[in-house]
């Protein structure tokens, strides 16, 4: 018996045909805004790394959020640029900082808008890592347990503030069990937590480092962010922060860790967030403005790419330009 030759081309012969039988779509649902939050009235500070992005103050946050969730986009996570920073970044509990002004200006102006808050201490220390510094063994480092403390407090305070979702992205062992004990404990178990589960030791982050002002004085991250190299290890930071609460959990950078993210799709039933992070963005943008690429095209078919690898929801800086592209 003979069979017909097999043509797959049939069904990409139309534009009707190929919609019809797509296997992976992008909907403005899909997307997260990140915002970084400054004090102030009216403030509007560009990043140059970023084209498009902006350091806003309170009131300009809530317009760029009513903006974005009148294109269908319905979250946004917020990064805070303090007045005041120090060793220990106190200004990340401060009920009066930017983040915790935005929070509630968000929930009174968008009470329908799901609002997260990045809980780490990197934007507010004064030395620019990601908790408490300490001596060891003849080298400086970040005292895990200490920042532990500390991020609680930070949590606690986005949460008091009305945040839907806390997202610990310290890197520190242990923290999603800390803040989850620390939330429940003062009456706010409803508030959810998404962790940066597997976050990267990446060159990708160095706009965001301008953005948000936290480049390391001194040294790197290596030492609490995951090497590029891993990718078993991924799975079991994802494994232990499930253990511990985390109602989702994220993989940090998207582009480069596609794999990363299938990989630790098929290893949990949990929502799986992926961060398309900032230099994956500025590429495109610099590529776009140069005439090298068709910006938008590129832009649809990157968090495409990060949807079909696994991701069930995507943190981007193109969440506005990609919800207006697919028409909403």
């Amino acid at each position: 018996m003979s069979f017909p030759i097999q043509r797959p081309r049939r069904l990409r012969r139309t534009e009707t045909l190929r919609s019809m039988v797509r296997e992976t779509s992008l909907t403005p649902n899909d997307f997260v805004l990140p915002l970084f939050v400054m004090t102030g009235k009216q403030q509007r500070h560009p990043v140059p790394s970023m084209p498009g992005v902006f350091q806003l103050s309170v009131d300009e946050v809530v317009k760029d959020a009513k903006l974005a969730f009148a294109h269908a986009v319905p979250s946004v996570i917020l990064f805070g640029l303090p007045e005041h920073k120090d060793a220990l970044g106190s200004s990340g509990w401060d009920a009066h900082g930017p983040v915790a002004l935005a929070v509630r200006a968000l929930k009174d102006a968008l009470p329908e808008l799901c609002v997260m808050t990045d809980v780490c201490m990197c934007e507010y220390t004064d030395h620019g890592h990601c908790g408490k510094l300490v001596q060891s063994r003849g080298q400086t480092v970040v005292d895990n347990d200490a920042t532990l403390e500390l991020l609680a407090r930070e949590a606690l305070c986005h949460a008091e503030a009305g945040a839907d979702v806390v997202a610990p992205s310290d890197m520190m062992d242990g923290r999603v069990a800390k803040l989850r004990k620390a939330l429940d404990e003062a009456g706010h178990s409803e508030v959810a937590l998404l962790s940066y589960a597997a976050k990267y030791a990446s060159g990708f982050y160095a706009p965001f480092r301008e953005a948000a002002g936290s480049t390391p004085q001194a040294g790197d991250r290596r030492s609490y962010q995951m090497d590029p190299g891993n990718a078993r290890e991924a799975l079991r930071e994802v494994r232990l922060d499930v253990a511990e609460g985390a109602d989702m959990i994220m993989v940090k950078p998207a582009l480069s860790y596609l794999d990363i993210i299938t990989r630790v799709r098929s290893e949990v039933d949990v929502p799986v967030a992926a961060y398309n992070v900032s230099g994956e963005y500025a590429m495109v943008k610099a590529a776009g403005a140069n005439g090298w690429i068709d910006e938008q095209r590129v832009m649809l078919e990157i968090l495409l790419s990060i949807k079909r690898a696994g991701a069930d929801i995507i943190l981007t800086y193109h969440a506005l330009e990609a919800a207006r592209a697919l028409g909403a």
